[in-house]
């Protein structure tokens, strides 16, 4: 069975592979850096040297792949985010069409249903699309809001202040990375699903950003408060910072374009994980507060 997976140091693909690996596959990794993966796991996997924007690498270590895990790797911060995504995924999408791949799992969004209007997802969006359209099966995950997105200011977590653009009192569903790849590696080992199928990962409950905070405040074991800020004070923000005006609007996009999401797939057996919010924030994100 030969299975790609891309980004396989990250919080879904780390995962993805292990599991993989734990079921007696050895797995193709696409991989910049192979230092950075675990050397057991460099050991038991076949490592592909190379850059995900590199086309010629893309299309050489995808071909005669049964099944491949496509995750995004551009950053938001990007010129012109959706372009390079495009651009980025065409080998993948070339190598389907061609027959040198049977399967694609992609890492997809809420929001990609609209197809437009949501920033940087669009451009998964539009992924989605294009691997519908080669005729190979091709399974869309469509992920809900990431805990590890709250990583990404650990500082302002230090202070106390949870900070957000979205409307804090719309629930929307997060998700455990890990509970990701735990979906991602069931339905690469299975080959009983045919066709082009969506299927929605919710995590365990739909929550408001003051729920977030709320839920914080007892996992953190101090006081979170949530500190609400405009689109366009985001957009001053990350002028600041140096951001070209198309990934400013690509990640601004993405809140204000999820603002009035409804995801297309309810919360059922299949879309609902289990690692609750409490629980992953006290055992990841209070350690780091520690320090």
């Amino acid at each position: 069975m030969s299975i790609v997976v891309t980004t396989p140091t990250g919080h879904v693909g780390s995962r993805v592979v292990r599991l993989l690996l734990q079921a007696g596959v050895r797995p193709r990794v696409l991989v910049r850096d192979p230092a950075r993966l675990e050397e057991a796991t460099r050991a038991q996997a076949d490592v592909y040297r190379g850059d995900l924007t590199d086309a010629g690498f893309v299309r050489d270590a995808v071909a005669g792949a049964r099944s491949v895990f496509w995750v995004d790797p551009t950053p938001h911060s990007a010129a012109d985010p959706v372009e390079t995504s495009l651009r980025t995924a065409a080998p993948l999408v070339e190598a389907a069409q061609v027959g040198d791949v049977k399967r694609v799992v992609l890492l997809s969004s809420i929001g990609a249903e609209k197809r437009h209007g949501v920033g940087h997802i669009d451009a998964l969006a539009a992924i989605e699309e294009r691997l519908d359209a080669t005729g190979v099966d091709v399974l869309h995950l469509r992920c809900a809001y990431f805990f590890t997105n709250l990583l990404l200011d650990v500082e302002g977590l230090s202070r106390g202040v949870l900070t957000t653009a979205f409307d804090p009192d719309h629930p929307m569903p997060w998700v455990d990375p890990r509970d990701i790849g735990d979906v991602v590696a069931a339905r690469l080992l299975s080959d009983t699903w045919k066709g082009r199928l969506v299927q929605a990962v919710h995590g365990p409950e739909d929550l408001t950003f003051h729920q977030v905070a709320q839920i914080l405040t007892e996992a953190l074991g101090r006081p979170v408060r949530l500190d609400l800020v405009s689109d366009d004070e985001v957009r001053e923000a990350l002028r600041a910072a140096g951001l070209p005006p198309s990934a400013v609007e690509g990640i601004v996009g993405m809140t204000a374009g999820s603002r009035d999401v409804v995801p297309e797939q309810a919360r059922d057996l299949l879309t609902t994980t289990p690692t609750r919010l409490s629980g992953w924030a006290h055992a990841h994100l209070r350690p780091l507060l520690e320090r």
